[in-house]
């Protein structure tokens, strides 16, 4: 959910909550006999599935699923679960009486990545944040595995340069998306360059799982980096005399970008689970 440059901070020595995500270990007793066949790891059908719609889908930048391909990409989605990506929610991770000293980190595995999409998992612990951020000229399926967590989403009024990088700073009106709470096993969430919610922000109620198909992934290079971002009410600034009622005014809000968020580093570990064949 942002540039792996800036956003994710790779550590050799895991601490805290990060030791408790672990991937299923399945032990392999011994034979005594000389020729010993080991076992060819199996590639869940739902994760391999999801990876070859995913190559016929995403050409890259300029490009939006066609509503047939989303259709698609989320009826996979949606039947995907924790062991489709070598985990199993009796992970220490996922209990709720684990304590989680400090600030806890979201913690990011990436399990594929390419110049035209990428499948990555993030791990929120209790009360942890993702702060609301943007996906510039992206298309974002979003599919809670595991927990229970809140959701905030926006879009722009005017998504006319919403992402030109050389816009001065400054506050701009959203109309809100979504406000709600999720649980899973939840359906599959989209979001599209200028709608569905680009503008986003995720709260673990309970330690939580999310897997995430970008499309394309964040790039510096490309400018599609990370903006992150302040919410104001609506009655905090002027809108040249437009009138709303209370009730009408709830639906916006004035979005201040700023800079990148102390909450919003994260670690990122190895993904230990099955591994697709790209073929």
């Amino acid at each position: 959910m942002a540039t792996e440059t800036r956003m994710v901070e790779q550590r050799s020595n895991r601490v805290g909550h990060m030791s408790k995500v672990q991937y299923v270990k399945r032990d392999i007793k011994k034979r005594k006999c000389r020729d010993i066949k080991r076992p060819v790891p199996v590639v869940p059908m739902t994760l391999q599935e999801l990876f070859v719609a995913c190559k016929e889908v995403f050409k890259g930048p300029g490009t939006v699923p066609l509503p047939c391909e989303v259709e698609n990409l989320c009826r996979i989605l949606d039947n995907m679960k924790l062991e489709d990506v070598g985990l199993s929610n009796n992970l220490p991770f996922f209990k709720h009486n684990v304590p989680v000293k400090g600030s806890p980190r979201v913690i990011y595995t990436t399990i594929y990545k390419c110049d035209e999409f990428s499948l990555c998992i993030f791990f929120l612990p209790e009360t942890g944040v993702i702060p609301l951020h943007n996906h510039p000229g992206m298309t974002v399926f979003s599919k809670l595995l595991m927990g229970k967590m809140h959701i905030k989403s926006y879009d722009w009024v005017d998504p006319t340069n919403s992402d030109d990088p050389t816009k001065p700073c400054e506050k701009r009106l959203a109309k809100l998306k979504t406000d709600s709470v999720f649980t899973s096993p939840s359906s599959t969430s989209v979001l599209y360059p200028t709608s569905g919610g680009n503008i986003h922000s995720f709260t673990a109620i309970t330690p939580c799982a999310v897997l995430d198909v970008l499309g394309p992934p964040y790039s510096m290079d490309d400018d599609r980096d990370c903006s992150y971002y302040k919410e104001h009410p609506y009655g905090s600034f002027s809108n040249g005399g437009m009138a709303m009622t209370e009730e009408e005014a709830k639906g916006y809000g004035w979005l201040e970008e700023i800079e990148m968020p102390e909450n919003s580093r994260m670690d990122g570990i190895q993904y230990l689970g099955p591994q697709i064949m790209d073929i």
